[in-house]
């Protein structure tokens, strides 16, 4: 169903997330799928959700992984029904997910409400397992510019240069 969607669809959609009416969908998915379907949209190759199983045991869900512009990132998609902010546990939980995998991955945690500021903190300082922190509002910012793949680059680049993996795409222009 998502990947019929077009950028115009992909801003619809946002709209019923932000109104919390989203028929047809499971709570969360419409946003899961959103953020995928944008970043493919923009040229990224995606593997929508999936479980990662070990030794016939699952051990991971994974919601989705990105890659573009040369980088590789597991995504970790929240959107609470209520309107709070992301706290640590999906951070430790990505974390913990990186560890098992090439030191060049990423962790992209896209939260439609924010993030508490122990989360924002406990992402400074997970590193070497980078993990950039993006809100609601910086993913409303990149559907209306239809460039996904522009502002991760760019929220990589600050990261790397500055070490802030909770920048926040709307403060520059993108080169």
């Amino acid at each position: 169903m998502i990947q019929a969607l077009q950028w115009d669809e992909l801003r619809s959609l946002w709209r019923g997330i932000e109104q919390r009416n989203t028929p047809g969908w499971d709570q969360g998915k419409a946003f899961e799928y959103l953020v995928l379907r944008a970043f493919e949209l923009d040229g990224a190759d995606v593997r929508y959700s999936y479980s990662v199983k070990l030794f016939g045991e699952e051990v991971e869900q994974i919601d989705g992984v990105v890659y573009c512009s040369g980088l590789a990132c597991l995504l970790e998609s929240k959107d609470f029904t209520e309107n709070v902010n992301v706290d640590i546990a999906p951070i430790a939980k990505l974390r913990n997910q990186l560890l098992r995998r090439p030191a060049s991955t990423l962790g992209l945690i896209i939260s439609r409400t924010g993030f508490t500021d122990p989360a924002r903190h406990l992402s400074y300082f997970s590193l070497p397992q980078t993990i950039l922190l993006w809100s609601g509002e910086e993913m409303k910012y990149a559907l209306e510019q239809e460039r996904m793949c522009d502002l991760l680059l760019l929220k990589y680049r600050v990261c790397v240069e500055d070490g802030l993996p909770d920048y926040d795409v709307r403060e520059r222009d993108i080169p």
